[in-house]
């Protein structure tokens, strides 16, 4: 009788095992990206690189640029921008190969870090920012 029980038993525990690694911390999720993908240039702690990477630890530019965050990720940036004060104009390569998911995780860890304090983006509200934005 056991061994007619195992596979649902078996099933139950795997399904188990997915939902907690799909944890709902997604600032650790964004996290873990940042530090494969923004860390190099950006720093680990966020502070940017003298005069050329501009900050994101209490930066400025976050709130006020919401609506680009996005756009920026996935496709870069090579506009001249402002962040506390100091203008930056160094390119930024877009990361075109990070899914919606990763990119919302990737921006509420930097939203809520370092000092940053903004908003939560929600799944939805990046899906639509990134709808509207196109590939310089």
């Amino acid at each position: 009788m056991l061994k007619h029980h195992f596979p649902a038993v078996f099933t139950a525990i795997c399904l188990l095992a997915v939902v907690v690694s799909c944890e709902n911390n997604t600032y650790a999720s964004g996290g873990r990206l940042y530090k494969s993908t923004c860390a190099n240039c950006h720093m680990e702690t966020g502070e940017g690189l003298a005069g050329l990477i501009p900050p994101l630890a209490g930066a400025d530019y976050l709130a006020k640029n919401r609506d680009k965050l996005a756009c920026i990720i996935r496709y870069g940036l090579e506009d001249t921008i402002t962040v506390n004060g100091r203008v930056f104009t160094e390119k930024m390569d877009g990361m075109p190969g990070l899914s919606d998911i990763q990119i919302t995780n990737l921006l509420n860890y930097i939203n809520n870090s370092w000092g940053n304090a903004n908003p939560a983006f929600s799944y939805e509200e990046v899906t639509e920012i990134l709808s509207k934005c196109k590939s310089q």
